[in-house]
């Protein structure tokens, strides 16, 4: 079926029995056809319930609202869910952030180019002019905001807010070497994606990989993450490692770090994009 002809659908909630085959009877009566499910349960009893659902809309006998309303009456509020719908027709709009480094911001406008990330990308938004030209060259608008001191982040942060108004669904820092005030964070709880250039919560803050290096670590990696108020404390998504030795120095370690950080966030932003991740807490339910 083509891409548009699909929704999704996740559900958070008390674990009790009943869900699967009243989640599933509904679709199926008004016309679904259910492709892809996966479910995970924290405990039986008295534990948290977590599902994802794909399903095909061609034959759907209802309109979107009226289907969610249904949906709401039918199962939501009968087993207090938590619960969401969306539809792969609706692209979301993925806007990047980035400073000097190009690896992870380039990885993901050349696989959008690609087709292989479904999403539309109305900017991209840098404390540095470095990159104008290779984002350019994407036909992706560039804008320059200077930040280059912490008096200035909040300056910089109203601009930043100002050019994404309401054309942003979530943002992805692709080594974006500035702190998010909290103000900031706030206006994306749960879409703001992180690549940390380490296996969190090893080495966290500034220059991992020297850490490593200077720590002798054996393997190294890559971490990508919700962005909250708490330095490097969001919820994970995604973690990639590679091993390596007493003759790596710190430019080996840093050039692996960065295989690793594309393949991470690249993996990251996919699933944020098809709904498979379920936050909970400072934890997340990935259904890959």
């Amino acid at each position: 079926m083509a891409n548009e002809s699909f929704a999704r659908l996740l559900i958070r909630c008390a674990d009790q029995p009943g869900i699967v085959a009243a989640v599933t009877s509904f679709l199926f009566q008004h016309g679904a056809n259910i492709t892809e499910l996966d479910q995970h349960s924290t405990d039986p009893i008295g534990g948290k319930f977590f599902m994802r659902l794909e399903f095909q809309t061609p034959k759907l006998d209802l309109s979107r609202q009226a289907l969610e309303q249904a949906f709401a009456e039918a199962a939501g509020r009968r087993y207090n869910m938590d619960w969401h719908i969306s539809y792969a027709a609706d692209r979301p709009r993925m806007a990047v952030l980035v400073s000097a480094h190009d690896h992870a911001a380039l990885e993901l406008l050349w696989r959008w180019q690609r087709g292989e990330l479904l999403v539309d990308i109305p900017c991209v938004i840098s404390n540095h002019d470095t990159l104008r030209a290779a984002v350019e060259g994407f036909g992706i608008p560039f804008h320059h905001v200077p930040q280059n001191t912490a008096e200035q982040r909040a300056e910089a942060e109203t601009r930043m807010l100002e050019l994404l108004g309401e054309d942003a669904d979530f943002l992805v820092l692709a080594r974006y070497m500035r702190i998010l005030g909290p103000a900031f964070v706030a206006r994306y709880p749960n879409r703001i994606i992180n690549i940390h250039h380490s296996f969190l919560p090893a080495f966290v803050g500034a220059d991992p990989y020297r850490q490593a290096y200077e720590r002798g670590v054996k393997i190294i990696g890559a971490t990508a993450h919700y962005v909250t108020a708490d330095l490097d404390q969001g919820p994970i998504i995604s973690q990639g490692t590679a091993h390596v030795s007493h003759s790596d120095e710190i430019d080996d370690l840093r050039r692996l770090g960065r295989d690793l950080e594309r393949q991470v966030l690249a993996r990251a932003v996919r699933w944020h994009v098809e709904d498979r991740i379920i936050v909970d807490g400072n934890k997340t339910i990935v259904f890959d």
